[in-house]
Protein backbone atom coordinates (compact mmCIF):
# COMPACT_ATOMS: atom_id res chain seq x y z
CA UNK A 1 0.00 0.00 0.00
CA UNK A 2 1.96 3.09 -1.10
CA UNK A 3 1.99 5.58 0.55
CA UNK A 4 3.07 9.38 -0.61
CA UNK A 5 3.73 12.83 0.95
CA UNK A 6 2.33 15.23 -2.14
CA UNK A 7 3.43 19.25 -1.05
CA UNK A 8 1.74 21.80 -3.26
CA UNK A 9 -1.41 19.22 -4.07
CA UNK A 10 -3.94 21.98 -4.31
CA UNK A 11 -2.26 23.84 -7.14
CA UNK A 12 -2.90 22.84 -10.87
CA UNK A 13 -0.58 20.33 -11.93
CA UNK A 14 -0.25 18.73 -7.92
CA UNK A 15 -4.18 18.37 -8.56
CA UNK A 16 -4.15 16.77 -11.39
CA UNK A 17 -1.33 14.45 -10.11
CA UNK A 18 -3.95 13.17 -6.68
CA UNK A 19 -6.36 12.67 -8.97
CA UNK A 20 -5.71 11.02 -11.63
CA UNK A 21 -3.50 8.58 -9.17
CA UNK A 22 -5.96 7.73 -6.86
CA UNK A 23 -7.80 6.71 -10.01
CA UNK A 24 -5.67 4.60 -11.18
CA UNK A 25 -4.19 2.75 -8.56
CA UNK A 26 -6.82 1.31 -5.59
CA UNK A 27 -4.16 1.24 -2.94
CA UNK A 28 -2.16 4.27 -2.95
CA UNK A 29 -2.45 6.44 -0.02
CA UNK A 30 -1.94 10.50 -0.28
CA UNK A 31 -1.16 13.57 1.97
CA UNK A 32 -1.61 16.84 0.77
CA UNK A 33 0.19 19.22 2.29
CA UNK A 34 -0.46 22.99 0.90
CA UNK A 35 0.06 26.07 2.34
CA UNK A 36 -3.42 27.69 0.39
CA UNK A 37 -1.51 30.49 -1.29
CA UNK A 38 -3.21 32.64 -3.84
CA UNK A 39 -2.74 29.59 -6.58
CA UNK A 40 -3.77 26.92 -4.03
CA UNK A 41 -7.14 25.74 -3.95
CA UNK A 42 -9.11 23.33 -2.60
CA UNK A 43 -12.00 23.39 -5.20
CA UNK A 44 -9.58 21.70 -7.34
CA UNK A 45 -9.76 18.57 -5.44
CA UNK A 46 -13.06 18.35 -4.01
CA UNK A 47 -14.39 15.70 -5.67
CA UNK A 48 -11.77 13.48 -3.78
CA UNK A 49 -12.12 15.18 -0.58
CA UNK A 50 -14.16 12.54 0.72
CA UNK A 51 -12.20 9.40 -0.72
CA UNK A 52 -10.63 7.28 2.61
CA UNK A 53 -7.32 7.15 0.76
CA UNK A 54 -6.92 11.10 0.81
CA UNK A 55 -6.17 13.41 3.24
CA UNK A 56 -5.03 17.22 3.42
CA UNK A 57 -3.07 19.08 5.74
CA UNK A 58 -2.35 22.78 5.54
CA UNK A 59 1.14 23.33 6.21
CA UNK A 60 3.76 25.56 4.60
CA UNK A 61 6.88 24.05 3.58
CA UNK A 62 9.63 26.05 4.73
CA UNK A 63 8.31 25.40 8.41
CA UNK A 64 9.93 22.54 9.68
CA UNK A 65 7.61 22.22 12.42
CA UNK A 66 4.74 22.22 10.08
CA UNK A 67 6.79 19.44 7.52
CA UNK A 68 7.99 16.94 10.37
CA UNK A 69 4.77 16.89 11.94
CA UNK A 70 2.62 16.22 8.92
CA UNK A 71 5.53 13.40 7.65
CA UNK A 72 5.09 9.91 8.10
CA UNK A 73 8.21 7.69 8.96
CA UNK A 74 9.14 6.09 5.53
CA UNK A 75 6.99 6.99 3.58
CA UNK A 76 7.05 5.65 -0.10
CA UNK A 77 7.79 8.94 -1.79
CA UNK A 78 7.51 12.83 -1.16
CA UNK A 79 6.54 14.45 -4.88
CA UNK A 80 7.22 18.45 -4.38
CA UNK A 81 4.92 20.23 -6.41
CA UNK A 82 4.86 23.25 -3.72
CA UNK A 83 6.54 26.54 -5.72
CA UNK A 84 6.05 30.03 -6.72
CA UNK A 85 5.82 29.26 -10.67
CA UNK A 86 4.74 33.16 -12.20
CA UNK A 87 7.53 34.06 -13.91
CA UNK A 88 5.89 37.88 -13.99
CA UNK A 89 5.64 38.07 -10.29
CA UNK A 90 9.24 36.32 -9.62
CA UNK A 91 10.04 39.73 -11.44
CA UNK A 92 7.65 42.17 -9.41
CA UNK A 93 9.36 40.07 -6.17
CA UNK A 94 11.55 37.62 -6.24
CA UNK A 95 11.71 37.29 -2.32
CA UNK A 96 8.60 34.66 -2.63
CA UNK A 97 10.21 32.52 -4.88
CA UNK A 98 13.52 32.37 -3.35
CA UNK A 99 11.81 31.71 0.01
CA UNK A 100 9.12 28.86 -1.18
CA UNK A 101 11.90 27.49 -3.71
CA UNK A 102 14.80 27.18 -2.40
CA UNK A 103 14.22 27.15 1.60
CA UNK A 104 11.35 25.26 0.62
CA UNK A 105 12.91 22.57 -1.07
CA UNK A 106 15.60 22.63 1.84
CA UNK A 107 13.23 22.12 4.51
CA UNK A 108 12.02 19.14 2.74
CA UNK A 109 15.43 17.23 1.82
CA UNK A 110 16.11 17.54 5.64
CA UNK A 111 12.57 16.08 6.50
CA UNK A 112 12.80 13.41 4.14
CA UNK A 113 16.09 12.27 5.33
CA UNK A 114 15.25 12.72 9.44
CA UNK A 115 12.14 10.68 8.37
CA UNK A 116 13.71 8.07 6.04
CA UNK A 117 11.34 8.87 3.36
CA UNK A 118 11.95 6.39 0.75
CA UNK A 119 11.99 7.82 -2.63
CA UNK A 120 12.14 11.93 -3.13
CA UNK A 121 10.52 13.48 -6.53
CA UNK A 122 11.39 16.75 -7.53
CA UNK A 123 9.02 18.53 -9.91
CA UNK A 124 11.44 21.27 -11.74
CA UNK A 125 10.40 23.09 -15.22
CA UNK A 126 12.20 23.08 -18.62
CA UNK A 127 13.02 27.00 -17.64
CA UNK A 128 16.56 26.00 -15.63
CA UNK A 129 18.03 25.11 -19.01
CA UNK A 130 17.28 28.97 -20.39
CA UNK A 131 16.04 29.59 -24.18
CA UNK A 132 16.78 27.89 -27.19
CA UNK A 133 18.15 29.07 -30.25
CA UNK A 134 16.21 28.56 -34.03
CA UNK A 135 17.43 24.79 -33.52
CA UNK A 136 17.87 22.18 -31.18
CA UNK A 137 16.70 20.45 -28.08
CA UNK A 138 16.70 20.23 -24.09
CA UNK A 139 18.34 17.40 -22.89
CA UNK A 140 19.14 15.78 -19.13
CA UNK A 141 22.54 17.01 -19.36
CA UNK A 142 22.05 20.81 -21.08
CA UNK A 143 23.79 22.97 -19.06
CA UNK A 144 21.55 25.26 -16.37
CA UNK A 145 21.51 28.77 -17.70
CA UNK A 146 18.21 30.11 -16.01
CA UNK A 147 16.84 33.60 -17.20
CA UNK A 148 14.08 34.81 -14.99
CA UNK A 149 14.20 35.37 -10.91
CA UNK A 150 11.53 32.20 -11.06
CA UNK A 151 13.83 30.14 -13.26
CA UNK A 152 17.04 30.57 -11.35
CA UNK A 153 14.87 29.64 -7.35
CA UNK A 154 14.23 26.37 -9.83
CA UNK A 155 18.02 25.59 -10.77
CA UNK A 156 19.09 26.25 -7.06
CA UNK A 157 16.57 23.91 -5.96
CA UNK A 158 17.21 21.47 -8.61
CA UNK A 159 21.16 21.59 -7.33
CA UNK A 160 20.31 21.13 -3.70
CA UNK A 161 18.49 18.21 -4.34
CA UNK A 162 21.49 16.99 -6.42
CA UNK A 163 24.06 17.93 -3.31
CA UNK A 164 21.73 15.25 -1.55
CA UNK A 165 21.73 12.87 -3.44
CA UNK A 166 25.53 13.06 -3.52
CA UNK A 167 26.14 14.07 0.05
CA UNK A 168 24.10 11.87 1.77
CA UNK A 169 23.22 9.24 -0.70
CA UNK A 170 19.46 10.28 -0.64
CA UNK A 171 17.45 8.23 -3.12
CA UNK A 172 16.00 11.42 -5.11
CA UNK A 173 14.90 12.07 -8.82
CA UNK A 174 14.26 15.17 -10.41
CA UNK A 175 11.65 15.88 -13.02
CA UNK A 176 11.77 18.78 -15.70
CA UNK A 177 8.72 19.64 -17.90
CA UNK A 178 7.68 21.98 -20.49
CA UNK A 179 4.79 24.11 -20.57
CA UNK A 180 1.22 22.54 -18.88
CA UNK A 181 -2.09 23.34 -20.09
CA UNK A 182 -5.52 21.98 -19.11
CA UNK A 183 -8.45 22.19 -16.14
CA UNK A 184 -8.20 23.72 -12.99
CA UNK A 185 -5.21 25.64 -14.44
CA UNK A 186 -4.92 29.42 -12.06
CA UNK A 187 -6.18 32.09 -14.74
CA UNK A 188 -2.83 34.03 -14.99
CA UNK A 189 -0.89 31.77 -17.37
CA UNK A 190 -1.03 31.88 -20.88
CA UNK A 191 -3.42 29.63 -21.84
CA UNK A 192 -6.30 29.95 -19.06
CA UNK A 193 -6.17 33.63 -19.23
CA UNK A 194 -6.47 33.97 -23.04
CA UNK A 195 -9.46 31.33 -22.78
CA UNK A 196 -11.40 32.90 -19.84
CA UNK A 197 -10.33 36.56 -21.31
CA UNK A 198 -12.37 35.58 -24.82
CA UNK A 199 -15.34 34.16 -23.15
CA UNK A 200 -16.03 37.20 -22.36
CA UNK A 201 -15.13 38.90 -25.22
CA UNK A 202 -12.14 40.62 -23.24
CA UNK A 203 -8.73 41.19 -24.93
CA UNK A 204 -5.67 38.71 -24.57
CA UNK A 205 -2.34 40.42 -23.91
CA UNK A 206 0.24 38.96 -26.52
CA UNK A 207 4.14 39.98 -25.73
CA UNK A 208 6.10 41.88 -27.81
CA UNK A 209 5.59 40.12 -31.62
CA UNK A 210 4.50 36.99 -30.06
CA UNK A 211 7.65 34.77 -31.89
CA UNK A 212 8.08 33.40 -28.72
CA UNK A 213 7.51 29.75 -28.91
CA UNK A 214 6.83 26.80 -26.14
CA UNK A 215 6.61 23.26 -26.15
CA UNK A 216 2.76 22.52 -24.79
CA UNK A 217 1.79 18.91 -22.92
CA UNK A 218 -1.45 18.40 -21.30
CA UNK A 219 -1.32 17.98 -17.78
CA UNK A 220 -2.42 14.56 -17.39
CA UNK A 221 0.67 14.09 -19.50
CA UNK A 222 2.82 15.50 -16.73
CA UNK A 223 1.41 13.70 -13.88
CA UNK A 224 1.68 10.49 -15.39
CA UNK A 225 5.55 11.38 -15.71
CA UNK A 226 5.84 11.95 -12.41
CA UNK A 227 4.73 8.85 -11.22
CA UNK A 228 6.45 7.05 -13.62
CA UNK A 229 9.55 8.91 -12.16
CA UNK A 230 8.95 7.74 -8.84
CA UNK A 231 7.79 4.19 -9.65
CA UNK A 232 10.37 3.76 -12.16
CA UNK A 233 13.04 6.63 -11.88
CA UNK A 234 16.89 5.71 -11.55
CA UNK A 235 18.56 7.06 -8.51
CA UNK A 236 20.11 10.44 -9.22
CA UNK A 237 18.60 11.01 -12.69
CA UNK A 238 16.84 13.65 -14.26
CA UNK A 239 13.98 12.82 -16.98
CA UNK A 240 12.46 15.47 -19.15
CA UNK A 241 8.72 15.50 -20.04
CA UNK A 242 7.42 17.03 -23.57
CA UNK A 243 4.61 17.53 -25.25
CA UNK A 244 6.58 17.41 -28.88
CA UNK A 245 4.36 20.55 -29.48
CA UNK A 246 6.35 23.40 -30.21
CA UNK A 247 3.82 26.37 -31.43
CA UNK A 248 4.51 30.39 -31.66
CA UNK A 249 2.42 32.22 -28.96
CA UNK A 250 1.02 33.95 -31.24
CA UNK A 251 -0.27 31.28 -33.77
CA UNK A 252 -1.26 29.75 -30.34
CA UNK A 253 -3.78 32.94 -29.61
CA UNK A 254 -4.84 32.64 -33.24
CA UNK A 255 -5.90 29.37 -32.71
CA UNK A 256 -8.19 30.21 -29.28
CA UNK A 257 -9.70 32.90 -31.41
CA UNK A 258 -10.82 30.24 -34.14
CA UNK A 259 -11.66 27.58 -31.69
CA UNK A 260 -13.46 30.20 -29.66
CA UNK A 261 -15.47 31.74 -32.62
CA UNK A 262 -13.91 35.17 -31.77
CA UNK A 263 -11.88 37.91 -34.28
CA UNK A 264 -8.37 38.98 -34.37
CA UNK A 265 -9.16 42.48 -32.89
CA UNK A 266 -8.93 41.09 -29.17
CA UNK A 267 -5.27 40.86 -29.66
CA UNK A 268 -3.42 43.35 -27.79
CA UNK A 269 0.33 43.47 -28.07
CA UNK A 270 2.21 44.29 -24.88
CA UNK A 271 5.21 45.58 -24.06
CA UNK A 272 7.33 42.28 -23.87
CA UNK A 273 8.28 40.89 -20.71
CA UNK A 274 12.39 41.81 -19.12
CA UNK A 275 14.44 38.88 -20.08
CA UNK A 276 12.09 36.52 -22.10
CA UNK A 277 13.60 33.36 -22.97
CA UNK A 278 13.02 33.16 -26.65
CA UNK A 279 12.04 29.42 -27.41
CA UNK A 280 11.80 26.30 -25.53
CA UNK A 281 11.58 22.67 -26.57
CA UNK A 282 12.19 19.10 -24.68
CA UNK A 283 13.64 15.90 -26.37
CA UNK A 284 11.92 13.49 -24.26
CA UNK A 285 13.25 10.49 -25.23
CA UNK A 286 15.15 9.19 -22.16
CA UNK A 287 12.32 9.29 -20.29
CA UNK A 288 10.31 7.61 -23.42
CA UNK A 289 12.92 4.91 -23.54
CA UNK A 290 13.62 4.32 -19.38
CA UNK A 291 10.22 4.89 -18.19
CA UNK A 292 8.09 3.71 -20.88
CA UNK A 293 6.30 7.34 -20.80
CA UNK A 294 4.98 9.11 -23.54
CA UNK A 295 3.01 12.32 -24.10
CA UNK A 296 -0.75 10.73 -24.94
CA UNK A 297 -3.19 13.75 -25.87
CA UNK A 298 -2.62 15.21 -29.02
CA UNK A 299 -2.87 19.31 -28.96
CA UNK A 300 -5.62 19.95 -31.05
CA UNK A 301 -7.40 17.01 -28.80
CA UNK A 302 -5.87 18.74 -25.21
CA UNK A 303 -6.84 22.19 -26.15
CA UNK A 304 -10.75 21.73 -27.24
CA UNK A 305 -11.01 20.01 -23.88
CA UNK A 306 -9.62 22.84 -21.83
CA UNK A 307 -11.89 25.27 -23.37
CA UNK A 308 -14.69 22.63 -22.94
CA UNK A 309 -13.39 22.42 -19.30
CA UNK A 310 -13.52 26.37 -18.81
CA UNK A 311 -16.85 27.10 -20.34
CA UNK A 312 -18.68 23.99 -18.20
CA UNK A 313 -17.27 25.29 -14.69
CA UNK A 314 -17.46 29.34 -15.56
CA UNK A 315 -18.34 29.15 -11.29
CA UNK A 316 -14.69 28.19 -10.49
CA UNK A 317 -13.30 31.14 -13.16
CA UNK A 318 -15.50 33.49 -11.68
CA UNK A 319 -14.52 32.41 -8.06
CA UNK A 320 -11.04 32.40 -8.52
CA UNK A 321 -10.88 35.99 -10.06
CA UNK A 322 -13.16 37.15 -7.54
CA UNK A 323 -10.99 35.96 -4.91
CA UNK A 324 -14.30 34.41 -3.00
CA UNK A 325 -12.26 31.24 -3.15
CA UNK A 326 -9.93 32.83 -0.59
CA UNK A 327 -12.95 33.84 1.88
CA UNK A 328 -13.81 30.16 2.26
CA UNK A 329 -10.03 29.64 3.54
CA UNK A 330 -9.85 32.62 6.17
CA UNK A 331 -13.18 31.02 7.66
CA UNK A 332 -11.57 26.94 7.39
CA UNK A 333 -7.68 27.67 8.36
CA UNK A 334 -7.71 31.83 9.88
CA UNK A 335 -5.74 34.92 7.90
CA UNK A 336 -3.95 33.66 5.12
Amino acid sequence: MPRLFVTGGCGFIGSNFIRQLLNSDPNVHITNFDALTYAGNLANLADVANNPRYSFVKGDITNRADVMTALEENADGLIHFAAESHVDRSILDSGPFVRTNVIGTQVLLDAARAKKVKRYVQVSTDEVYGSLGATGLFTESTPLSPNSPYSASKAAADMLVMSYVHTFGMDAVITRCSNNYGPYHFPEKLIPLFITNLMNDRQVPVYGDGMQIRDWIYVTDHARGVEAAWRNGKHGEVYNFGGRCEMLNIRLTELLLELLGKPKSLIKYVQDRPGHDRRYAIDCSKAERELGWQPLVKFEVGLKDTIAWYQANQAWVNQVRSGEYLKYYETQYGTR
